[in-house]
């Protein structure tokens, strides 16, 4: 004959209880606290989020659009040609994304709308709107991009682009 140990009478919590508090609800607190405190060290150092404001990356990124920044990619190598990046301009929270066009050391014109990078034609497939740009060629530092938006279609008096020191550049834009 079978007896029952009364003192070994636990109810198993169920399926649901154990998906919604695991099976030693202090552990699920303490999971949850990790996974709280690694997306907020997450959303500050490693993934910025960026809104986009303006016209100027037309058509590439719309007005009003929230993007992602990620501020390690430049910690092992160099922002390079082609790359849209933030450029912190003032203070913490004012940022813009740009497109770096020029490299450190290379000089940058533009004529009837076109940019030119060391005398030569930039080829710019993103470029959607016709420009009508003229811009006296500029020599760039040891530590400075050349940084313009997409849009060249707007005045360019009405347009923020030019040298950014690599100190300024926060991180690469994911699309």
């Amino acid at each position: 004959m079978r007896t029952v140990d009364e003192t070994t009478d636990q109810t198993a919590p169920s399926l649901a209880q154990r998906l919604v508090y695991g099976r030693n609800p202090t552990w699920t607190f303490v999971r949850v606290i990790i996974w709280i405190v690694l997306l907020v060290a997450g959303s500050q150092f490693v993934l910025r989020p960026v809104r986009v404001q303006g016209i100027s990356m037309l058509p590439t990124y719309q007005d009003g659009r929230v993007n992602l920044v990620f501020r390690w990619a430049y910690k092992f190598r160099d922002p390079a040609r082609y790359d849209v990046v933030a450029i912190r301009l003032a203070g913490e929270h004012v940022m813009f994304l740009k497109r770096i066009i020029a490299l450190p050391g290379e000089t940058v014109a533009f004529h009837d709308g076109k940019a030119f990078v060391n005398g030569q034609h930039l080829d710019e497939p993103y470029l959607k709107l016709p420009s009508n740009w003229e811009r006296a060629p500029v020599r760039l530092g040891p530590d400075e991009y050349f940084v313009v938006g997409d849009n060249r279609s707007m005045p360019k008096e009405d347009h923020t682009f030019g040298k950014a020191t690599r100190d300024r550049i926060v991180g690469k834009a994911l699309l």
